[in-house]
């Protein structure tokens, strides 16, 4: 069996892994591609908890910049993580991975309520524990619900899987010469502005000394690659940044 440099892992999803390609919405042959990269990364023998984002159902920027006021538009959002966590859970369960949703605030008849003591004793029986809702707070992102949470359940590293291979100096779809970062410290991350994780998100993972990888979710063995310690992505922590490759 595969082994792992990590006990427990903390993987933050976007919303939009859940849609099918350039479309919106839950499409459930594209949840089970990420329930089978989970059970790959099962296989590894750690502890996986989950945060999901809501791109697919909500994108409060979007209503915000029309006028809707930012509080609403982001409770909104939160509500769009439940619809995501709760398809993910039934496709993880029907590939028999028992799962447990925990939701910041109480919507008791999907889901229980986030309790910190609770999370980690489902954790250590093998269950796979998503995290919904965010932080229950508007004005924070799920990338800070993330870093939050691998915090309280004791997380080794924190997994930003996105659709592009690391961080990079400018954005790689639009300049051809954009250098990939293979390591960068806290701080070079938080001066840079890095658009993959918000700077309240980098703040707590470095306040906590919270290791963090960017990667890219594909080829479908790519989490359980990570999990195995190979160097996918961009690697964030304490060490001082090294020099990007040009890509």
């Amino acid at each position: 069996m595969p082994s792992s440099p990590y006990k427990r892992v903390m993987l933050k999803l976007s919303g939009e892994f859940m849609s099918s390609k350039g479309s919106f919405g839950v499409d459930p042959a594209t949840v089970d591609e990420i329930s089978l990269q989970i059970i790959g990364a099962l296989r590894c023998n750690v502890d996986i908890a989950i945060v999901i984002g809501a791109g697919n159902i909500w994108r409060g920027a979007d209503s915000i910049a029309m006028g809707m006021e930012r509080a609403t538009a982001d409770y909104m959002g939160m509500l769009g993580t439940v619809i995501n966590a709760l398809a993910l859970q039934d496709s993880l369960e029907r590939h028999d991975v028992v799962t447990r949703v925990q939701t910041a605030f109480e919507i008791r008849q999907v889901a229980e309520p986030y309790i910190r003591r609770r999370a980690i004793r489902h954790l250590e029986k093998g269950r796979v524990v998503i995290f919904a809702a965010g932080t229950g707070n508007p004005f924070f992102t799920t990338d800070t619900a993330a870093a939050l949470r691998a915090t309280e359940i004791g997380a080794d590293i924190l997994l930003k899987a996105t659709k592009v291979d690391g961080i990079y100096d400018k954005d790689p779809i639009k300049f051809a010469k954009a250098k990939r970062f293979e390591h960068l410290s806290y701080l070079d991350a938080l001066n840079m502005g890095v658009k993959v994780m918000d700077s309240t998100a980098l703040s707590l993972c470095m306040d906590n000394n919270l290791p963090l990888v960017v990667f890219k979710l594909s080829p479908p063995d790519s989490l359980e690659r990570v999990l195995r310690g190979e160097a996918l992505g961009t690697l964030v922590d304490h060490k001082p940044s090294v020099p990007s490759s040009e890509v």
